[in-house]
């Protein structure tokens, strides 16, 4: 495990560095955001509500004179928007420092993205993977750059379903949240892989913010959201802590890739940020190759990791 002294505030000057987080505008995507800007990085909020993503910017821009954030309009619900929004990046970009998938819905009702996929499944995962794979050649043109994959307690109960993964058969939103977020860890995992092989200069990592009082929790069925508060108090912990394994995995110099940031207290449900570990299943490889596939067929997009090709 790693050490436990962590502090953002103690790296260097991020100065000149660009970096994308999805869903910036609330809960753990905002202190995310938050963080990154005040310590000098260029911070470009995609969002998919505009106005509460200008209301967040502004908040935040309140904090120093030096702070630079861009809102630009990213419905994950979308793949057509995930591709505009790529195109419109990296026309204005020549490159792309940190990426932080963090968006993402957690056990709504039965609902299906424009495209037709299930709602978790094509957020949390689809939409991020198509976003990744477009905006790649701008992380391997950072040179020494990283991308972020937002994972979930949750992937422990998770399991890739080939043959239903869109829950038709039967829906099940617990399930359903699971399967995505095993699907973001397993994608994390093997485009470390494809980067290591390739000997990219680009890092990919995953983390989670162990159980973090957001407003992910407003899908939860009611007898959950009546204890909220009281679990809240006993083991959840704030937004901004809960954004802290994020950080760290972007941040933090003697990451090598690959690794998987959590927080330290019991369960991993609050605490300091460090490496966590994850159940055998995340590491299947055999499975890891599969989703790939899947998720190329699924966006359209082929996802090719070699800097040789980017060059």
């Amino acid at each position: 495990m790693a050490k436990t002294t962590w502090n953002i505030n103690s790296i260097p000057s991020l100065s000149g560095k660009t970096a994308i987080v999805t869903g910036a505008n609330t809960g753990l995507g905002y202190e995310t955001a938050k963080s990154l800007a005040r310590n000098g990085v260029h911070v470009v909020m995609a969002c998919r509500n505009i106005d509460k993503a200008e209301a967040a910017r502004s908040k935040i821009m309140a904090g120093g004179s030096k702070i630079s954030l861009t809102v630009m309009e990213l419905d994950l619900n979308k793949l057509s928007s995930v591709r505009d929004f790529a195109e419109r990046f990296n026309k204005k970009h020549d490159k792309l420092d940190l990426l932080i998938n963090n968006a993402g819905v957690m056990m709504p009702p039965a609902s299906k993205t424009k495209d037709g996929f299930e709602l978790q499944w094509g957020v949390n995962h689809l939409g991020h993977f198509l976003l990744t794979a477009l905006l790649y050649p701008k992380l391997e043109a950072a040179g020494d750059s990283r991308a972020v994959h937002l994972s979930s307690l949750a992937h422990k109960w998770g399991q890739i379903n080939f043959d239903d993964l869109n829950f038709e058969k039967k829906y099940d939103r617990g399930k359903s949240y699971g399967q995505s977020k095993l699907a973001c860890l397993i994608f994390a995992y093997e485009m470390d892989r494809r980067l290591k092989a390739a000997d990219s200069g680009v890092k990919s990592l995953a983390a989670h913010p162990g159980i973090s009082d957001t407003e992910l929790s407003r899908h939860l069925p009611k007898w959950m959201q009546v204890l909220s508060p009281i679990f809240s108090v006993l083991i959840a912990q704030s937004p901004r802590a809960g954004a802290q394994p994020t950080l760290r995995a972007a941040l933090d110099p003697d990451l090598k890739g690959g690794e998987y940031l959590g927080p330290d207290g019991f369960g991993e449900y609050k605490g300091k940020p460090v490496i966590v570990d994850s159940v055998p299943k995340s590491k299947n490889k055999e499975t890891a190759r599969r989703l790939w596939e899947v998720s190329e067929e699924l966006t359209g997009q082929k996802f090719e990791v070699s800097p040789v090709a980017v060059g």
